[in-house]
């Protein structure tokens, strides 16, 4: 049977509840030829709490498992009501599953594209080596450096690469003008008002 890659809507906080009991119940059932892999895609983010740097697994789609399903029976193409005939013990499976409410377009949902499939499958930030940093920084934005040979400077970014969740960030020593390199998980966003009063000294 052929297998077709579709999104499936659960209720928020209970993806993996739904990607277990999927799991669980295929070979009880003996679903393999209807039911494949079962994934949520996830990344990894790092944030700084408390001084301590650390990394987080967040879902990348909230409420939502991408399976990859035998759904549509084409051996019978059109059913009785004109629509796609699908094989009812896929349909029954998922709707029996604790936490799925249903497929993302409704009871005849398209199959998501093999780009859509690769973007998920292979580009997912999970399989990063690097982290991707969850506090975004921007250029001419005022940061203090908290870690790191430079902690206590405040200066203005620079430079910012996303990709290795590094900045260069612009600050006064002995008044001369430097660039240092920092991680993002070295740095803080500065509020307005601490910037107000770091101008006035």
């Amino acid at each position: 049977m052929e297998k077709q890659w579709f999104v499936l809507h659960t209720l928020t906080g209970q993806e993996n509840k739904a990607l277990r009991s999927i799991e669980a119940r295929i070979k009880l059932e003996h679903m393999e030829d209807y039911i494949g892999r079962c994934i949520i895609p996830t990344e990894r983010v790092t944030e700084k709490k408390n001084g301590k740097k650390r990394t987080i697994t967040k879902k990348f789609f909230p409420g939502y498992v991408i399976a990859e399903l035998a759904l549509y029976d084409e051996s019978r193409g059109i059913d009785e009501k004109g629509k796609k005939a699908i094989y009812e013990r896929t349909w029954q499976f998922l709707r029996e599953t604790p936490g799925v409410i249903g497929f993302v377009g409704g009871e005849r949902p398209t199959p998501l594209k093999q780009s859509e499939v690769d973007a998920i499958l292979l580009d997912k930030p999970a399989n990063s080596a690097v982290a991707r940093p969850k506090v975004v920084f921007t250029v001419d934005e005022t940061v203090k450096i908290v870690d790191g040979a430079f902690m206590g400077l405040t200066g203005q970014v620079s430079m910012v690469d996303p990709d290795k969740g590094k900045l260069k960030v612009e600050v006064s020593i002995f008044n001369r003008k430097v660039q240092v390199d920092a991680e993002y998980w070295q740095v803080e966003k500065v509020a307005i008002e601490e910037t107000f009063e770091s101008l006035k000294q």
